[in-house]
């Protein structure tokens, strides 16, 4: 995309914090005066939850020190990259020296595990969730544990943008529409993405729908400078960027004027829009119809066949829903969302780690951190069939 945006055959190019960092500076060194601007953003999010270790379904592999002297896959140059190489010295791994790390595109990573080539493989938005919800994938890490933001960008030539400026407006216009119909139809629209390219609904939906592993805000905002500058350091340290590249600069690379005036255009308040509130899990539980008061604890389910997920205010009240289903004869239910009780992160319920204390169960991505929470109450970690299993036996 950069080097057809290079090439005047691309105006408008959207990309995620890595690209868009080596876009806008091989603009700087390469645009004969032209530069790459940075109009608006897409999905975000604060502490970089999208990015993902993965390993075999199977794999024994429970944690990122057991991939000490394992082979690991990742786009190089990425934000996975810049994500993997800052979680492995979290935990005390030379990822030069403990690891073996090779770069795979995601479709050959996807293969690759597929097949056990690799012992785990890194990579970004849709593929941490798409892998594990696909059935040959798990995931281990998830990138929000970095606590790095991550988001993706609309770049515009400035040539362009100076003789176009209404058809830039225009398609921010556009931008600004589908993030309004995303927001009121969330299912409509994961099922739209999934026609026009190929990922199930329930990944887009994961990502974008209410409590989801990102939020979609169009405004440019400190949280993005952020993520820019961490993409600076680490590219620089990949020596995938030039030195001389200062991160205190990524503030000049944007330029949010277009995106004003197309809000402008249509009655929305920036700042309103900036500062609004993130898009949660709320209204009534399906099964109780009690209101659903916090959306870590929340439960869905996604019926096949149904246009509608159904929301739950407790893990116990969708087992519930789970086991009434199940005795009508509807063994193939579908997809169940959990969230990590101590971020909020959305899960999918089978790869997820649980444990149940009198009347209440907590979801956690991890095991160590199910382990910890388990210790406090003197009780046992299980994984979803063992919560299956319970539920079963209760009924």
């Amino acid at each position: 995309m950069t080097n057809k945006m290079l090439a005047n055959q691309i105006d408008i190019g959207m990309m995620g914090d890595f690209p868009l960092t080596i876009n806008v500076t091989t603009f700087q060194q390469k645009g004969n005066g032209v530069k790459s601007i940075y109009i608006a953003s897409l999905a975000y999010s604060p502490n970089g939850a999208g990015n993902a270790v993965m390993v075999p379904k199977n794999s024994s592999i429970n944690s990122l020190t057991q991939l000490k002297g394992k082979q690991v896959s990742v786009p190089f140059g990425s934000a996975a990259h810049g994500m993997l190489l800052r979680a492995f010295r979290n935990v005390g791994i030379n990822p030069d020296k403990d690891v073996t790390l090779i770069s795979q595109s995601p479709e050959v990573g996807g293969s690759s595990l597929k097949t056990g080539q690799i012992d785990a493989h890194a990579n970004f938005v849709p593929f941490g969730e798409l892998f594990p919800f696909r059935g040959f994938a798990r995931k281990i890490f998830d990138g929000a544990e970095t606590g790095i933001p991550t988001f993706h960008g609309v770049l515009v030539r400035s040539d362009f943008a100076k003789e176009n400026p209404e058809v830039v407006v225009a398609y921010l216009k556009a931008l600004l529409e589908a993030n309004k119909m995303f927001r009121e139809q969330p299912e409509a629209m994961a099922t739209n993405i999934e026609k026009w390219c190929g990922v199930e609904r329930e990944v887009m939906y994961m990502f974008f729908g209410p409590s989801g592993l990102q939020q979609i805000n169009p405004t440019i905002r400190q949280v993005n400078f952020d993520a820019l500058k961490n993409s600076v350091v680490t590219l620089k340290q990949l020596g995938r960027l030039d030195a001389s590249v200062n991160p205190e600069d990524v503030t000049k690379w944007a330029d949010d004027s277009y995106l004003r005036q197309a809000m402008k255009e249509i009655g929305l308040n920036y700042d309103e829009v900036a500062n609004a509130k993130d898009f949660v899990i709320s209204g009534e539980d399906a099964q109780t119809k009690e209101p659903i008061k916090d959306p870590k604890m929340a439960a869905q389910l996604w019926l096949k066949g149904n246009d509608k997920v159904m929301n739950f205010a407790s893990i116990k009240n969708m087992m519930t829903m789970l086991q009434k289903l199940k005795a009508e004869g509807k063994q193939n239910q579908g997809v169940v969302f959990v969230h990590d009780r101590n971020n909020g992160w959305k899960l999918l319920a089978e790869n997820s780690f649980y444990v149940q204390n009198g009347n209440e169960i907590s979801a956690f991505l991890t095991q160590k951190d199910a382990q910890d929470f388990a210790q406090k109450s003197g009780v046992k970690v299980v994984d979803f069939q063992g919560l299956q299993q319970f539920y079963a036996q209760t009924q």
